[in-house]
């Protein structure tokens, strides 16, 4: 599995997650049963991060939107923006441009006409104010 369809993983792991409260490995082994899922190493760790520093990856998006409640965003941008700040924060390895690249690129393939700009603007925001 390729970095990209793994962040697609964790993307469709974090979706899911908006309308349960189960853990993360409890939605991968009923997704696993229901539609013989495999998970990848790099999928779960970017899930369970999001899940684990949620409260701090939150704050960072929702300092970025002017004039808007996180409340108000779609759960795929949401999602989306989430693996995103959670590879500015945690993964050191992984460049900035290319975690916002692949963030607009999901938003392209799941989100509406409007979200690639949207995740991009939020994203470059916080970028810029950790200095990226």
């Amino acid at each position: 599995m390729t970095r990209r369809e793994a962040r697609e993983l964790a993307f469709v792991l974090l979706f899911e997650k908006t309308f349960t409260d189960y853990p993360i490995r409890d939605i991968i082994e009923n997704a696993g049963e229901a539609r013989d899922l495999v998970c990848d190493e790099f999928a779960l760790m970017l899930a369970e991060g999001v899940d684990k520093h949620i409260e701090e990856i939150d704050q960072a998006i929702s300092n970025q939107l002017h004039k808007w409640s996180k409340d108000r965003l779609s759960r795929v941008s949401l999602s989306i923006m989430r693996i995103a700040v959670f590879e500015m924060f945690y993964c050191n390895d992984i460049p900035v441009s290319v975690s916002i690249n692949e963030a607009v690129e999901l938003a392209k393939k799941y989100g509406g006409e409007d979200d690639p700009a949207f995740v991009n603007g939020v994203l470059g925001g916080i970028a810029r104010q950790k200095g990226e």
